[in-house]
């Protein structure tokens, strides 16, 4: 059973070394850990600090390109080395590294495909009041969008087993913690959580500005992940909200009407008409969202059996050697559907 411990970074050579050290060196049913360090696109000596502790595994981007694609192209190194589970840590430190044997036994145990680390956020001391309030109505909102029942769904501390990995295909670039668990509720993939303590803050979050830029991105990835598995819901709210809206100024012309007066009230019906053509128009765009929907779904099965085929089904009994690599992610001709989605964000999402 190998496992890959993906690190993205972006200028950490302050507190990577206290990252790297944490690591386990073994775990009880792992014959074999790997360190992967995704440099997205550094430019102090944070890949230095990473070889000088030993580490051989690199995935480097030229510039920065976001936290979804280093952990999309993390992802793809990942089972291109062979690893039956993936642990996605951070590069700042904010995780408890210790605890990654704790994250990966439930997988282990077969009762898992996903494990996401519950940061207790009433718990951390950075945190300020507003911010455990957001971070526990973005868990509710993203629990209902996916029917699962996470305490803290934008952690990203966590651990995917390889089948689960085949199966997510993240869009977002900004951050794909919302996206994967809505696609992994939506695809019945069995996640659990574990409770930990998080470590001292080391520094400022870097994929955010602001709380409110937070917000509004967050938003955008929970409603576009929820708009691709279940538009019907989206689209039928429309629909009944504008047609009852609409619906509303006939009536009152004909209780007008029946009462004698004698107004034309042409401003009304034309209202009227306006919200029930857009009544009409959501469920033309929510029917063509439901087959977007079907068709998304006949692609992401080819994209399953793509990934079997390119990075085949391995015996979890194996444990031959990986061999020593680094590899620079160039960017995709086009758009691509991506493995997958702070798994510990190299930019503190929370």
């Amino acid at each position: 059973m190998r496992l890959v411990v993906q690190v993205p970074c972006l200028n950490e050579e302050e507190t990577l070394p206290a990252v790297l050290s944490s690591i386990p060196t073994s775990i009880p049913g792992i014959d074999e850990i790997i360190v992967l360090i995704v440099d997205d696109g550094s430019t102090d000596r944070t890949v230095e600090v990473a070889r000088a502790h030993g580490v051989t595994h690199f995935v480097r981007h030229a510039r920065n390109r976001g936290l979804g694609r280093s952990f999309h192209d993390g992802v793809q190194r990942a089972l291109e080395l062979g690893a039956d589970i993936l642990v996605n840590t951070d590069g700042d430190n904010q995780y408890p590294q210790e605890r990654i044997a704790d994250l990966v036994q439930p997988i282990l145990a077969g009762r898992a495909d996903i494990v996401i680390a519950d940061r207790q956020v009433h718990l951390v001391e950075h945190f300020s009041g507003p911010k455990v309030l957001l971070q526990k109505l973005g868990s509710r909102i993203v629990n209902r969008a996916a029917s699962t029942d996470l305490p803290d769904a934008a952690s990203g501390f966590r651990a995917y087993s390889r089948d689960s990995l085949m199966l997510l295909n993240t869009i977002t670039r900004f951050s794909y913690c919302m996206e994967t668990i809505i696609q992994a509720g939506n695809k019945k993939l069995a996640i659990e959580s574990i409770p930990i303590r998080t470590n001292p803050k080391t520094r400022e979050s870097r994929l955010f500005s602001s709380t409110y830029q937070h917000v509004l991105k967050s938003a955008a990835a929970i409603v576009r992940a929820y708009i691709m598995y279940k538009p019907y819901v989206i689209f039928s709210f429309f629909a009944a909200l504008f047609g009852v809206l609409g619906l509303v100024p006939f009536v009152r012309y004909a209780v007008l009407k029946a009462v004698g007066d004698e107004g034309n009230h042409l401003q009304s019906l034309l209202v009227g008409t306006v919200l029930l053509v857009m009544s009409f128009m959501s469920v033309i765009v929510g029917i063509l969202g439901d087959l977007l929907r079907t068709n998304r779904a006949l692609i992401e099965d080819t994209l399953e059996h793509t990934k079997k085929l390119r990075f085949g089904q391995l015996d979890p009994s194996r444990t031959a050697p990986v061999e020593l690599s680094e590899r620079v992610a160039t960017p995709p001709q086009a758009p691509q559907p991506v493995g997958a989605g702070t798994g510990g964000s190299h930019r503190r999402a929370g």
